[in-house]
């Protein structure tokens, strides 16, 4: 009696360690793509062309919303001269009825009064979702969409509803260089040979860390608020990158935006006047 159990233990963990093994096969046998059915918002890739102390960017999204899902699309082609960079800013984008720290985070780069937003993002195929779970098994490609502020802040802050700060990042202009063309480079890179978006090693936030880190090495250390990016502001507040004076807490408070984004939606200036309460408060 004690033999045929074994043996039946024996061919029922066999089974199971090849069905594993299949698993795995498949898994590792699954490749990213280009040509999938997207959703309409995240149908066309940007890129940019890079020469000297110029680039041109293809395919910035401007889109206009009734709501998060009816929408006029617009696309237009700029050339953004890199000694006009005066600025970077960081936004986090808490997510609304999502715990474990969920945030969206992005940089926004500043030409004087003109921004341009770089925003990681996983590429949805039509009728999909984010789910964190998903997202460490290969389901979504990762994209670099390029846009204005007043698609990619105004999408959050008046149509999803979830509160948005804008922070403006402490660093000189040679970085600020250096970081916009890196990810330029990585978008060209990404419309070439896709990947795929990883929860946990290739998101939003993880990929801003590794264009930060490549400029200066160290910059960013390993912590679970890279992780739970609802915490990331606190994290660049503690390695003194963003620009304030204050405690943490003020300094979040008057670096969100939604009240303002609100008042001026329809403003041509949009993204100089989400900012003008920042200018006393700024050192």
């Amino acid at each position: 009696m004690e033999f045929k159990s074994w043996s039946f233990k024996r061919k029922l963990f066999t089974s199971l360690a090849v069905l594993l093994l299949i698993a795995l096969i498949y898994f590792i046998s699954i490749r990213p793509s280009n040509e999938r059915n997207w959703s309409g918002d995240q149908t066309v890739l940007s890129y940019a062309e890079i020469e000297s102390s110029e680039a041109k960017v293809y395919n910035i999204r401007n889109f206009t919303y009734r709501n998060t899902t009816d929408y006029d699309k617009n696309y237009y082609n700029k050339t953004f001269s890199l000694n006009n960079l005066s600025s970077i800013w960081f936004m986090v984008e808490p997510f609304s009825g999502h715990g474990l720290g969920a945030a969206h985070t992005f940089l926004s780069f500043g030409f004087g009064d003109e921004y341009v937003v770089i925003s990681v993002e996983i590429r949805k195929e039509k009728g999909e979702k984010f789910s964190p779970l998903k997202g460490l098994f290969k389901n979504y490609e990762l994209m670099y969409v390029i846009g204005d502020e007043s698609d990619l802040i105004k999408l959050r802050s008046n149509y999803r509803k979830d509160t948005v700060y804008l922070y403006k990042i402490n660093t000189t202009l040679e970085k600020m260089q250096m970081v916009f063309i890196d990810m330029l480079s990585r978008t060209n890179a990404i419309k070439e040979k896709p990947e795929f978006y990883n929860t946990i090693f290739n998101t939003c936030t993880t990929n801003i860390v590794k264009h930060v880190n490549k400029i200066v090495p160290g910059r960013i250390p390993k912590s679970y608020k890279i992780l739970m990016p609802a915490y990331s502001d606190e994290l660049a507040y503690e390695l003194g990158l963003i620009v304030t004076n204050k405690s943490f807490e003020e300094t979040r408070e008057h670096y969100k935006i939604n009240e303002k984004a609100l008042q001026y939606a329809d403003d041509a200036l949009f993204s100089v006047r989400i900012r003008e309460d920042f200018k006393d408060f700024l050192l």
